[in-house]
């Protein structure tokens, strides 16, 4: 399976738990669940997709799973501004932790999983 479409299906999945966590992190949510849900699973796959693509050019561990945890962070920051003046409460570690926790995860597997490059069959001559 390619980098980026492994990002793609586990940063669907992993968001959906990441949406899931908001009635945890703040019960007085659990109203808008359905929404948010859908929200993360998007959130998600962009952020699969990016940390994918990212794998697919750079071959490191380390660099893969920083740039994972600061997509996921990123992506989630938007998010957590709206909703802190909408709601007038604070929400940035109840929704950046669970964002950046899902672009770290992914990330690893991107490095350790999926198929780069294909090897060229050309012999240069």
């Amino acid at each position: 399976m390619k980098k980026w479409l492994l990002g793609l299906l586990l940063g669907g999945v992993m968001g959906v738990f990441d949406g899931l966590s908001a009635t945890i992190a703040a019960p007085e949510v659990a109203g808008g669940i359905v929404g948010i849900v859908i929200g993360s699973t998007i959130k998600g796959m962009i952020a699969g997709v990016v940390i994918g693509y990212f794998a697919y050019r750079v071959h490191s561990l380390a660099m893969g799973i920083l740039f994972g945890l600061a997509v996921g962070a990123l992506l989630a920051l938007p998010i957590a501004i709206l909703n802190s003046s909408q709601l007038g409460k604070p929400y940035y570690w109840h929704i950046m932790l669970p964002g950046a926790i899902v672009g770290l995860i992914v990330g690893y597997a991107t490095q350790r999983h999926g198929v780069g490059k294909a090897p060229s069959l050309a012999k240069g001559n």
